[in-house]
């Protein structure tokens, strides 16, 4: 059984390629007229819609183990269900820790304890990418797989390592989501990043 949090856009993309792929899913968006339920009958190809947002995330992850899940609401999931579960609240000045151990030329945006990188800072992505090692649109050779960096920037933090389905489609392991539970627990300050190649 797979997640997919937000019906929007990327959500149907989502919602698209487990249905090719014949998997059990449900369907996370605060609005019950979110364009996968607009034009897609999930019931019919052995999906589900709840209602809900983060805490409605949160209890399906626990009880029922999803093998994937797809992010494609605009909004950091696995720090927003660390803070769900354990009641934490933003840390803003480490901000400036991970800023500290981050190339200036990736990073598009930082603050209110959130730090956004991108090999492709300064332009738009092209829609389906597959993520190469020279970006198809800066033309310029990665040094390395961006989790490798945040990795580096935070050693002492939980870097979740994003997959790839298919270009320009993504998700996250759900057992990586449990073991961040896990990991977090016994944790005052938490630092969380998610990042593909």
């Amino acid at each position: 059984m797979d997640v997919v949090y937000g019906g929007g856009k990327y959500g149907k993309e989502a919602v698209k390629w487990l249905i090719e792929n014949s998997r059990e899913f449900v369907v996370i968006d605060v609005d019950e007229n979110c364009l996968v339920n607009r034009e897609i009958n999930v019931e019919k190809f052995g999906g589900r819609f709840v209602r809900g947002e983060i805490q409605e995330l949160l209890e399906i992850v626990e009880e029922e183990k999803p093998e994937y899940i797809f992010p494609t609401a605009p909004i950091h999931i696995a720090a927003s269900l660390i803070s769900k579960k354990f009641d934490l609240e933003v840390w803003n000045e480490g901000v400036n820790y991970v800023l500290s151990g981050i190339p200036a030329k990736i990073i598009v945006s930082a603050g209110r304890g959130s730090v956004v990188v991108s090999y492709n800072r300064d332009k738009t992505c092209l829609p389906k990418c597959s993520a190469p090692e020279v970006c198809p649109v800066t033309k310029i050779k990665k040094p390395a797989p961006m989790y490798s960096l945040l990795e580096f920037a935070i050693p002492e933090g939980f870097v979740i390592k994003t997959i790839y389905l298919r270009p320009g489609l993504g998700a996250i392991k759900g057992k990586e989501i449990l073991e961040l539970f896990r990991w977090a627990e016994k944790r005052d300050k938490i630092f969380i990043a998610t990042a593909c190649r």
